[in-house]
């Protein structure tokens, strides 16, 4: 089977970094496209990275010419400073680059996105995440993946004091999930990215069957994992 390349956007996130190590050591892999805004201090035979500005990213369409794009790119409205802001980086860019990606012959678009996400939502992060999932979802990919994490547990280069108190209080509320609200349980940001990465890794980029839309939740995220 001839090897593949990826472009992963948001590589220097706590999930984008994991999926980023989960690639490159896996012999389907041919190479990996690590667009970012500021230059990271890794290197590997098989990591070709690209400083960029994300709002030009139409000046860096090649970047996109890969197999597979992976998207895990994401802030808080805090951290933005607002929520303009906040929907350019998770919506305007994904976008873009699903956009290019299509343009460019991606067949695959693996999205992070949040747990009850929804363009309907009357909840500004979730309706975003459910608009971007929906635009996404118009653009006509052979394969999409979409990954729906509640809060994502592990250490983070910036400190986020609501989900520090969330992590800490994480494995009592997980015992009370179960069922329906299974997919409500946090989960390690190390689990999400095996899932993505073995997910990737046994794509059939061959097919030109019908569109393919899939969506994760807690269950299937563990599963895909292992």
């Amino acid at each position: 089977m001839t090897a593949i390349t990826v472009t992963v956007l948001g590589a220097t996130g706590l999930t984008g970094g994991k999926v980023v190590d989960g690639l490159l050591a896996r012999d389907e892999v041919a190479s990996v496209v690590m667009p970012v805004r500021r230059a990271a201090d890794r290197q590997h035979p098989k990591l070709m990275q690209w400083e960029v500005d994300f709002d030009r990213l139409d000046d860096h369409a090649d970047l996109f010419k890969t197999d597979v794009i992976v998207c895990c790119l994401g802030t808080t409205i805090r951290k933005a400073g607002s929520q303009q802001t906040f929907r350019k980086v998770d919506y305007g860019y994904p976008l873009k680059a699903a956009e290019l990606g299509r343009s460019q012959g991606a067949r695959a678009f693996v999205l992070m996105s949040a747990i009850a996400s929804s363009s309907s939502s009357t909840v500004f992060y979730n309706r975003v995440k459910g608009e971007l999932e929906d635009s996404v979802s118009s653009l006509g990919y052979p394969f999409l993946s979409i990954y729906r994490p509640s809060l994502l547990l592990g250490d983070r280069k910036e400190h986020r004091t609501a989900e520090a108190l969330g992590m800490k209080a994480m494995p009592l509320i997980n015992r009370a999930l179960f069922g329906p609200l299974e997919k409500y349980r946090g989960i390690e940001a190390d689990t999400v990215a095996r899932a993505m990465v073995n997910e990737v890794c046994g794509l059939s980029l061959t097919s030109d069957g019908e569109d393919a839309v899939r969506i994760h939740e807690y269950p299937d995220i563990v599963a895909l994992a292992e």
